[in-house]
């Protein structure tokens, strides 16, 4: 069990976490944009640290920021909620090499879910049934209306989608 988390997250979500991590006993640590500071999830939280500007890119998306942040409090570990950097292997694998654990997934399994084309091979690979497709990223419309024609177009629907409707 972790001491202290941050909640990389705002708004209900962030209110969620923060009363759940009450209920277990554990310290909770909000961080905030400037447009956030009067919030509810930063005046629930044990500790709350300003990460930047009112832009989501300049505070909820600063992963250096919020990274700081979890070192200067010395929080444990990260609940990043949903969403901003939930599903960013590189926050998650950062998280690691700092020692912080990050909840959620392993940093290899957002990458193998998050990127189409990895989940893909992943779903082949456990005999999971996949929809006709590509074998790899497509790269020109050529190439997508071949393989479109090859796996479940047909010339009547390949002309409408080709001209538009």
């Amino acid at each position: 069990m972790f001491g202290k988390v941050l909640v990389a997250n705002r708004g209900e979500i962030a209110v969620r976490i923060i009363r759940s991590l009450r209920e277990l006993g554990i310290q909770s640590v909000a961080i905030y944009s400037t447009a956030d500071r009067e919030s509810l999830h930063v005046q629930l939280a044990d500790q709350a640290v300003c990460v930047g500007g009112a832009r989501p890119q300049d505070s909820y998306l600063n992963m250096n920021n919020i990274l700081a942040a979890a070192v200067g409090t010395g929080a444990e570990a990260i609940h990043p909620g949903f969403g901003f950097l939930s599903e960013n292997a590189e926050f998650a694998e950062m998280c690691e090499d700092l020692g912080i654990k990050f909840i959620g997934p392993k940093p290899s399994t957002i990458d193998q879910m998050g990127n189409k084309e990895h989940a893909r091979e992943q779903m082949i690979k456990g005999q999971v049934p996949v929809i006709p497709g590509s074998d790899g990223y497509v790269k020109t419309a050529d190439q997508a209306l071949e393989i479109a024609e090859k796996n479940w177009l047909s010339s009547a629907v390949k002309s409408h989608f080709w001209w538009g409707w």
